[in-house]
């Protein structure tokens, strides 16, 4: 850990540097980067991080081949040449000392309603401790927290002696192509820190997901005549109910499982968006409903969307209409794994003991029956995924916000962490 002095300096550092923070905060928050369009806070970005003097790498999804790795996610609905990454790199004065990516993601989730909102979602508004707006707390805080954790280090009149990577990558909400792409593209690391919104613990393990569309089709008559036709709604929705009833074996079976056995449900299915039918007088000619599901991390993806296959052709022999009108299935987005970050890593020794200099208490661990990005690192690239960040509420809702005062604390706890693992020197 970082000795008292350096550690008061960066203390000092981030005080020094928090209303900035909050209005760089703010500011990203007020740039409505829902997924397609977070070109113009990523340009924003690039812009920022090359004022602060990184090298910046600014790409498009278009100019990696993702194709070639067999965990990139079909991407739906998203021009690849639009989708904006960007990379800014400080090389630190020594080859042989340790290295770190801290990532976040910029893309944020549909809005719903503004009238729902207390403020407007995109104001960034600040009352009574909390920031407010969508993307606040997931994760634009966290980005925040990483780029003022690393201004922090350079207030304090030090600089890093290994490499350190900024990374803002988009679509961790819909494929985690964004991430793999910064992978793909070269980078790497002795570890990689996350701070998505954790309150201060540390994600131990997460879930996979999987999203799929289903497509049914019917034969529409007048209303008078339902009884006589087909309604491709009421068909879905029998599909639906299979697939609820599917999700509940689901978690029955994972009451053995190592991991997640103490999580009540730890398997999550949703169907998220529904579209069908042309006219209300009409029986209903098609039904699309766009699904989510869950995985444990010991199974395979494969296994879980043939099981996702099987649940549905099932549920079809036991309906008149669809035993004769197979629905379609069709898999886009995410095709995630899930992950466990094994415990006793020296990535992970160290942000414990930053945290509990800064916090004055150990470090917790959660299990998340969401997905996040560690997977790609700690998976698949053989570098720790430490996904560890700020306290907030009402990730995918109305009136989403971060807490700021532990927002300063989670920013110094990353100061500390990096001061530690790359090592640092007195700046020149």
């Amino acid at each position: 850990m970082p000795d008292a002095a350096i550690l008061d300096r960066l203390r000092a550092a981030v005080e020094a540097g928090f209303d900035a923070e909050v209005a760089f905060l703010s500011e990203i928050v007020r740039f409505p980067s829902r997924r397609g369009a977070e070109g113009p806070l990523q340009d924003h970005l690039a812009r920022s991080f090359a004022a602060r003097g990184y090298v910046v790498d600014r790409y498009t999804l278009a100019d990696v081949p993702l194709e070639a790795h067999p965990k990139a996610a079909p991407m739906v609905g998203v021009d690849p040449a639009g989708s904006v990454q960007v990379v800014a790199t400080r090389r630190g004065s020594d080859p042989a000392a340790r290295s770190v990516i801290l990532q976040g993601h910029v893309d944020v989730v549909p809005e719903g309603p503004a009238e729902m909102w207390t403020d407007p979602p995109f104001s960034g508004r600040v009352r009574d401790g909390w920031l407010y707006g969508r993307g606040a707390h997931d994760m634009k805080a966290g980005v925040a927290a990483m780029v003022f954790a690393m201004d922090a280090i350079r207030g304090a009149g030090l600089v890093p002696r290994g490499d350190v990577h900024l990374q803002t990558v988009t679509e961790e909400e819909s494929t985690g192509n964004g991430a793999l792409s910064t992978l793909l593209r070269g980078y790497r690391a002795d570890a990689c820190l996350i701070p998505e919104p954790t309150g201060g613990t540390i994600t131990r393990a997460h879930t996979g997901t999987l999203w799929f569309r289903l497509r049914v089709t019917g034969v529409p008559v007048h209303v008078m005549m339902a009884d006589r036709g087909t309604n491709a709604i009421l068909s879905a929705m029998h599909l639906i109910r299979a697939l609820q009833e599917h999700t509940v074996r689901l978690n029955e079976a994972a009451h053995h499982d190592p991991i997640y056995r103490a999580v009540a449900n730890p398997i999550k299915f949703s169907p998220g968006i529904i579209r069908g039918g042309d006219w209300a007088s009409s029986t209903p000619a098609w039904c699309e409903v766009d699904c989510r599901i869950g995985l444990l991390p010991g199974t395979e993806v494969a296994d879980a969307m043939a099981a996702v296959e099987r649940c549905i052709a099932e549920a079809r022999a036991g309906d008149d209409f669809l035993a004769n009108n197979p629905p379609q299935v069709t898999w886009h987005g995410f095709q995630a794994d899930g992950y466990v970050l094994e415990p006793g890593s020296e990535a992970e020794r160290v942000l414990a003991a930053a945290h509990q200099q800064v916090f004055g208490e150990a470090m917790g661990e959660r299990l998340s029956t969401a997905v996040n990005d560690t997977r790609y690192y700690g998976r698949y690239f053989g570098m720790p995924g430490l996904c560890y960040g700020p306290r907030g509420e009402g990730a995918h809702g109305f009136d989403e916000r971060t807490e700021l005062d532990f927002l300063k604390r989670t920013t110094l706890s990353i100061a500390a962490f990096v001061a530690d693992w790359c090592g640092v020197e007195e700046a020149t």
